[in-house]
């Protein structure tokens, strides 16, 4: 056992459930003591186990401490001001700072009839009618979802009811602005029969930063409910950042991810659905962007549980520097599912011999009648298309940038989102040389 966890047991077992949501609760309090039981008997992964193969999270492990704050800072005038801006945009904004609600900087609108949009910390304080499932161990996909259980501080749950369809986009802007500080956010997506909703995961970090952030994200999708979830990461250089994302999926349901890892210094996502019903959709896309010593780590897992299901993974990679960057993606088709449409690929671009990528893309078929595909590549700029545009009288740090623009647009366009679109887009262009005449260009 680490020492550092076997020295903090103690004091997390008899007093995190007195400070954190929810504490008057029985089931919550069993829940919080049986998660960090199972995390303590684990310890933090380490590099000898296959899923972490590659990802070494040793310096998280040497913290001085994992417990969350009690009392959330006032955020820096740089979020408060970047919360303000997001507010002016037509969003259901809610803002939590070091992991806890800001009621200040959000601006939550009008929802329509049957649209739940509210607080994780306060509905376990109020005694809400939360689904006690969701805090299960069958839910916890790694040992951080485990400490995540038992440390969550707040979060959102949005409930759709049967029908309702969401035309503006939730958008969750999580904001680190401690120094040490060890954030906990949980959300839960619930959408009925035929739901529809956008929302956008957005954790934003001041530059001194250094932060861990551990977050969970859990999506139920009824029959024919539809997802459009966004995700980017944009911590400060020295954060930490440990996360996972899974859904399940009932018949006919859609459920589209995008995620951007764009700042920290550590991050791992793992992100999983389960199509638990026929005709199923599911569409995984992502783009790293790398440099200096950055490590990002996408692990994702789709299992095809049930007949004529289609699902569609598209990671791209941009790696200069001494960065890192590693994608372990797996298929799964079970005995029942057959008729599955599956493709899984992954593209990297390396802009220095510094710059490493480890890829495995990975089916595991138990069905005949399938169509399953999966491919990665590791590759460097073409000389002939820079040869081609300096031919067209484009200088050579312009012609670069205009070649890594276009590797990564063909992520950055999947995204439905305007206004989210456009934000990526720019903060893409912000980390290329020449970026500003690139964007006069387009």
């Amino acid at each position: 056992m680490n020492a550092q966890i076997e020295s903090w047991e103690k004091m997390a077992l008899e007093r995190v459930p007195q400070y954190l949501a929810g504490h008057g609760l029985p089931w919550v309090t069993r829940a919080r003591q049986s998660a960090f039981e199972r995390f303590v008997a684990h310890g933090f992964p380490t590099r000898r186990e296959e899923e972490w193969k590659y990802t070494d999270v040793a310096a998280i492990a040497k913290r001085t401490s994992l417990a969350p704050d009690n009392i959330p800072p006032d955020p820096a005038s740089e979020a408060a001001l970047f919360a303000w801006t997001l507010a002016q945009e037509s969003t259901h904004l809610l803002v939590f700072v070091n992991g806890h609600l800001s009621t200040e900087l959000s601006a939550l609108g009008e929802l329509p009839t049957g649209a739940r949009l509210e607080s994780l910390a306060d509905l376990m304080d109020s005694n809400a009618d939360l689904p006690q499932a969701l805090f299960d161990q069958q839910h916890e996909h790694t040992v951080f979802a485990a400490l995540n259980t038992a440390l969550t501080t707040d979060g959102t749950v949005l409930r759709l009811a049967p029908g309702v369809v969401l035309e503006k986009p939730v958008y969750l802007l999580f904001v680190a602005s401690g120094h040490g500080t060890a954030i906990y956010p949980r959300n839960i997506f619930v959408l009925g029969e035929g739901a529809h909703a956008t929302v956008i995961e957005h954790y934003f970090g001041m530059l001194e930063a250094h932060n861990f952030t551990d977050a969970v994200t859990q999506i139920s999708l009824a029959a024919g409910a539809g997802l459009q979830h966004c995700k980017l990461l944009q911590e400060g250089k020295d954060a930490f950042h440990v996360a996972g994302i899974h859904a399940e999926q009932a018949a006919g349901s859609r459920f589209a991810s995008h995620s951007f890892a764009l700042g920290g210094r550590l991050a791992r996502n793992d992100i999983t659905s389960r199509l638990n019903g026929a005709e199923c959709q599911c569409s995984f896309d992502g783009l790293y962007l790398l440099d200096g010593r950055q490590h990002a780590d996408h692990h994702t897992r789709i299992d095809h549980l049930a007949p004529s299901c289609t699902s569609r993974e598209h990671y791209r990679g941009i790696l200069d520097g001494e960065s890192h960057g590693v994608f372990s993606g797996k298929v799964v088709v079970h005995p029942l599912a057959a008729k599955t449409d599956a493709h899984q690929s992954n593209r990297n671009l390396l802009l220095s011999r510094q710059a490493e990528i480890d890829t495995k893309p990975q089916l595991e078929i138990f069905a005949d009648d399938v169509k399953c595909t999966h491919g990665a590549t590791v590759g460097q700029l073409d000389d002939d298309s820079l040869f081609y545009l300096r031919s067209r009288g484009i200088d050579a740090e312009s012609a670069r940038s205009l070649l890594i623009y276009g590797f990564a647009n063909d992520i950055i366009g999947r995204v439905e989102a305007p206004e989210m679109r456009a934000r990526i887009e720019h903060l893409v262009l912000d980390r290329l040389p020449q970026g500003d005449q690139i964007k006069e260009l387009l």
